[in-house]
């Protein structure tokens, strides 16, 4: 079993958990709330800011599965509000960090509430640790499973949950992208070996401009090529984030932790 090491602390954050009744009671209804990882450097570029999701009917002794949502262009961390009741209200504990690019122009990260993520190389390094920090906040707020740990997106934030899921493809049990591309950028498929172990879901609409089929073809052939595990589901052409795109993530996710499951028994 493969573990993210912290480097966050944990004693810094453990103030903002909320202990009071209505604190408890937020966590039974499965509400979204808006946290921050820590108190130090949130200013600067927003990038301890996170919305963490807690399951219908907590239940503070269970091992959660852990799903990391990146929102797409022009969306933030709120954007979990949206999709979790979609996905799945019972299985899953989540987290949706904010994107590393505001655009508002006048840069006002107090104002701005349009963000995405930046592709370029430069600044992947951010993106991994705000989804680094984002699991560590994860983790001291439930009891996660750390063999059952989920990144998804959609649109740009699909392609950025591809590059780092297959960076980091030891630390994740599978990645979802939802109208999101391979990333063009860097060296995808360098942790290849490690990559090959790693379930990868593309949902894609028919006839979308921003992810045309040619393209989907074209990366469907190299995953296939690299040796990849690739699930993909073909929506009919509408909008780029359907109910039906979102319910087959948590679908898809139940049946990876099953054969895992069946795997790990085999092995034993």
């Amino acid at each position: 079993m493969n573990r993210l090491a912290s480097n966050v602390m944990l004693e810094e954050k453990s103030s903002l958990i909320p202990t009071s009744r209505a604190g408890e009671e937020a966590l039974d209804s499965g509400q979204i709330c808006h946290s921050l990882l820590s108190d130090l450097s949130v200013s600067a570029d927003g990038a301890d800011i996170c919305s963490v999701f807690a399951p219908l009917h907590f239940e503070a002794d269970y091992n959660y599965p852990l799903l990391i949502w990146l929102h797409g262009r022009g969306g933030n961390e709120d954007h979990l509000r949206d999709v979790m009741p979609k996905i799945s209200m019972r299985n899953y504990a989540a987290v949706a960090p904010r994107g590393t690019l505001p655009l508002d122009d006048s840069q006002n990260l107090e104002t701005c509430d349009e963000y995405t993520w930046s592709l370029g190389n430069a600044n992947f390094s951010k993106a991994v640790d705000r989804v680094c920090h984002a699991i560590e906040y994860a983790k001291s707020r439930f009891r996660i499973d750390a063999s059952r740990i989920f990144l998804a997106g959609s649109g740009r934030g699909g392609t950025m949950a591809l590059q780092i899921g297959m960076t980091l493809p030891q630390t994740f049990s599978g990645i979802a992208s939802i109208g999101g591309a391979l990333p063009r950028q860097g060296a995808p498929l360098a942790h290849l070996a490690a990559s090959r172990q790693l379930p990868v879901l593309l949902s894609v609409n028919r006839k979308n401009e921003s992810y045309p089929d040619e393209l989907v073809c074209q990366d469907l052939r190299l995953l296939h090529i690299a040796g990849m595990t690739v699930t993909l589901r073909q929506y009919p052409a509408g909008d780029a984030l359907s109910d039906s795109m979102l319910s087959d993530v948590d679908q898809w996710m139940m049946e990876v932790m099953a054969e895992q499951q069946q795997a790990s028994i085999i092995g034993c």
